[in-house]
């Protein structure tokens, strides 16, 4: 067997490396039925010899955290696609998004039982991103969930 190489794709996921925090809005849902304002840190780091990057999340609120997720993202070679494997502290099975950069845009989605969620990363500002995180119960009809606008911090 072959030993894997980097490849640009894989390169490609290499802007999201970095200390970030951002302003967030949550809409209200059945998990917060307020909605309302946040602060987001994003800890991603390069991992598995360049062949991943691991990201550290948590959700402020209040001058508390509220909400921590642990996702990894990776190029699969084999589906042509990029995957994120999601955990999170709402002790939920872990999530499995999949999508494709377009221009300076990650767009992942997943399948769930509740229904389908997208998440966008807009990578296309050096030294910010904006995220927006969509569902729906169908696959037609498209709320948004949350957004948020992240700075580079280190």
């Amino acid at each position: 067997m072959q030993m894997p190489t980097l490849t640009e794709p894989h390169r490609r996921l290499e802007v999201l490396i970095g200390s970030w925090r951002g302003e967030e809005q949550l809409q209200p849902s059945p998990w917060d039925p307020a909605g309302g304002a946040a602060t987001g840190v994003v800890q991603n780091t390069l991992a598995l010899d360049g062949f991943a990057v691991v990201q550290n999340y948590a959700q402020e609120r209040d001058g508390r955290v509220t909400f921590r997720g642990h996702g990894v993202f990776r190029w699969d070679p084999e589906a042509q696609d990029y995957a994120l494997h999601w955990f999170d502290s709402l002790g939920q099975d872990p999530v499995l998004f999949r999508g494709s950069f377009e221009g300076g845009v990650l767009t992942l989605s997943s399948r769930q039982a509740h229904g389908l969620t997208r998440a966008a990363f807009d990578l296309r500002q050096a030294g910010q991103y904006s995220y927006r995180m969509d569902v729906s119960p169908d696959g037609q009809n498209w709320f948004p969930f949350m957004t948020g606008t992240y700075r580079r911090q280190a």
